[in-house]
């Protein structure tokens, strides 16, 4: 699944967190997921709700700290907490690159190095908070690729532990332009991007719209009120083919297989549309692998070029291929064990095929002490009686 974050009004930590319960992912999945980080007991709380931003119905998630406010934490406090947490491998490595990557600004803004960085606002539980509750979500939800859109930047200024800065906040700026990220005028004044929502959209995402067919809208609610509806949405659906594409291909016999999963996330990030490796035997009687990338033909270059940079092949062959694709679309079922996304596979317009999602099955399954085969048996059954 990819998605497209569409941010009309900027976005933060919390509106991210907003749009991925919105998109399905239980906020009690949130509060595991932050229960594993070992913070006191009784620091804080998340919740959710249902609210209106002018005419639109949006999600908002209330993270409340009740920390004490002398609470510094460097990078290295950070990285200590995330990596002795029981959290997915991957869930730790985006967590903490997207600390990292605030980190860097931060001492570009105040003239320090990276180690030495107190990081004040954007150290705080409650961005500790969004920061690993966006990798756990967007892992849980299993979205492969997230585009953004060119974020708003208002005017003014904003209070913090520095004292009055002006808006853009400088560590913001730092970190958007440490990305390349695309600006747009804001429809007013006011902070639309905090440090926390630019660090997370930064890590994540990729600035452009991609070419997908949308499955849903998830809507979440920032906490501030404005003169326009203050919500991001999170466009999630399938990745459709933009024109004519090609496959990638390399043959490789020496590099570390603990690397792969790290170069197939960087080609899915760069555009690809589907990344596989295939086990062939080389020369010298070697054991090695084909691995292949399919994409967009306005890809090719960058996705070539990453592949010399990041393996360690000598050279790729390309070629143009084309491929024929069923519909695609998705709908959640009922069951006795809680509500459960379906992908829909659709041809001249007739439903073919419909395949529970596995990780809202694995989901309802641990939180009942249930196999996971009950659960997809029960989803499917639900597919059938539609």
């Amino acid at each position: 699944m990819i998605a497209y974050l569409d941010m009309p009004s900027g976005i933060s930590g919390d509106m991210v967190l907003g749009c991925l319960v919105d998109a399905s992912w239980p906020v009690e999945q949130l509060r595991n997921t932050l229960g594993q980080l070992g913070l006191p007991e009784r620091s804080w709380e998340v919740g959710s709700e249902e609210v209106m931003r002018g005419p639109l119905r949006a999600t908002l998630v209330n993270v409340t700290v009740r920390e004490p406010e002398a609470v510094h934490r460097r990078l290295h406090d950070i990285r200590l907490m995330i990596d002795s947490s029981q959290l997915p491998s991957v869930v730790k490595q985006r967590a903490i690159a997207t600390f990292e990557r605030l980190a860097v600004a931060e001492a570009r803004v105040h003239g320090s190095s990276v180690e030495e960085v107190h990081f004040h606002e954007v150290g705080a539980l409650d961005a500790i908070v969004d920061i690993v509750g966006a990798a756990a979500g967007l892992h849980a939800l299993d979205i492969d690729r997230l585009y953004a859109s060119a974020l708003p930047l208002g005017e003014g200024w904003v209070e913090t532990e520095h004292g009055r800065l002006p808006l853009p906040a400088p560590a913001t700026l730092e970190v958007l332009a440490g990305a390349g990220a695309p600006s747009r005028a804001a429809p007013g004044p006011g902070e639309l991007v905090t440090p926390t929502g630019a660090a997370i959209v930064a890590q994540f995402a990729r600035f452009s719209q991609p070419a997908m067919s949308i499955d849903r809208i998830a809507v979440g609610a920032g906490s501030k009120e404005f003169n326009w509806p203050n919500v991001a949405r999170l466009w999630l659906g399938e990745a459709s083919a933009d024109g004519p594409i090609v496959q990638i291909d390399t043959n490789i016999d020496d590099m570390n297989p603990q690397f792969y999963p790290s170069v197939s996330d960087r080609l899915f990030a760069a555009g690809a549309v589907d990344v596989w490796l295939t086990p062939v035997q080389m020369k010298k009687g070697r054991p090695g692998v084909v691995l292949s990338v399919l994409a967009p033909a306005s890809r090719e270059t960058e996705l070539a070029d990453l592949l010399l940079r990041e393996t360690t092949t000598l050279g790729v062959r390309v070629h143009q291929t084309h491929r024929h694709e069923a519909e695609r679309g998705q709908r959640r079922v009922d069951t006795p064990y809680g509500l459960v996304a379906v992908k829909l596979k659709r041809v001249g317009g007739k439903v073919v095929a419909a395949v529970p999602e596995y990780e809202d099955c694995r989901r309802l399954a641990e939180e009942q002490g249930l196999p996971v085969r009950v659960v997809h048996e029960a989803a499917a059954a639900a597919v059938a009686a539609l």
